[in-house]
C-alpha cells in the first residue's frame, strides 16, 4: 500500500498518522488516495513501513530510541523533523507543522484506542486548531471533527449523530436530529448530545454560541 504522492499546491489535505490503534486497510487505502501529503507521528513509523506506506514526513520527539537512520534509509527520500518540546503532544506538533507547512485540512489516523489518555487528549486537543486548519479525525467507527461556524450537511435518515462539548458550549441549536436541541447548553461530564441521529434524509444544521464543540458521525 503506498501513497500516490501527486500533491497539487496544498489544495488535498494532508494525512497525518499517530500511533493509536490502526484503522482498518480499506479506511487507510482511502484516505491515502484523497491525502497524498503523508506525515507519520514517532515509532508509528515503524507500523506504517510495515504495510508499505512511504512516507514524506517523520516527526516526533523520539524519545523511545528510534533508529532515525534506519528510517531514512528505508523510507528515503523522508524529511525528519525533531520536535522534542515536552509541553506538547505528538499530536499536536504534527498539526503545528502542517499549519505552518499552509495546508488547508488534515486527515488523523490512528489517533483513538490504545491508550485512554492519548485518546481524550487527541480529541479534546483539536478544537484549539480549529480556526487555523480544517481537522477530521477517523477510525473504523468515527468521523470526528470540531464546530466552526456553522455545520450543515445532507445525511441519510437514521445516520448517528453525536454531539460533543469540550468544556461548556452554549447556544447550541440544531435542525434536522431526532433530538434537536433549542440555545440549550451542553457541559462535557453532565450533559451531551450522545447517539443522537438525522430525523430524515435531508441537511442537518448545527451552530452554537459559543465554547468548542465536537461533532462525531459514528457507527457501530
Amino acid at each position: 500500500m503506498s501513497s500516490h504522492h501527486i500533491v497539487r499546491e496544498k489544495q488535498e489535505p494532508a494525512l497525518l498518522i499517530a500511533n493509536g490503534e490502526s484503522c482498518s486497510a480499506e479506511c487507510l487505502g482511502q484516505l491515502l488516495e484523497w491525502s497524498p501529503f503523508v506525515v507519520v507521528l514517532d515509532s508509528a513509523i515503524w507500523r506504517v513501513m510495515d504495510l508499505g506506506i512511504k512516507a514524506d514526513v517523520l516527526l516526533g520527539d523520539f524519545d523511545r530510541h528510534l533508529d532515525v537512520a534506519a528510517v531514512q534509509s528505508a523510507q528515503y527520500p523522508i524529511e525528519v523533523v525533531h520536535a522534542p518540546d515536552q509541553n506538547k503532544t505528538d499530536l499536536e506538533k504534527g498539526i503545528e507543522f502542517l499549519i505552518e507547512r499552509g495546508f488547508p485540512g488534515v486527515n488523523i489516523v490512528w489517533a483513538t484506542g490504545r491508550r485512554m489518555d492519548h485518546t481524550l487528549n487527541n480529541l479534546t486537543g483539536i478544537v484549539r486548531y480549529k480556526d487555523q486548519i480544517k481537522i477530521t479525525m477517523i477510525d473504523d467507527y468515527s468521523v470526528v471533527y470540531p464546530l466552526v461556524g456553522r455545520f450543515e450537511k445532507w445525511l441519510a435518515a437514521g445516520t448517528p449523530i453525536s454531539l460533543m462539548p469540550v468544556g461548556v458550549v452554549e447556544g447550541v441549536e440544531t435542525e434536522g436530529l431526532a433530538y434537536n436541541l433549542y440555545n440549550e447548553s451542553l457541559t462535557l461530564g453532565y450533559r451531551t448530545s450522545s447517539s443522537n441521529e438525522a430525523a430524515t434524509d435531508g441537511f442537518v444544521r448545527v451552530k452554537a454560541q459559543s465554547g468548542d464543540l465536537l461533532i462525531m458521525e459514528c457507527h457501530d
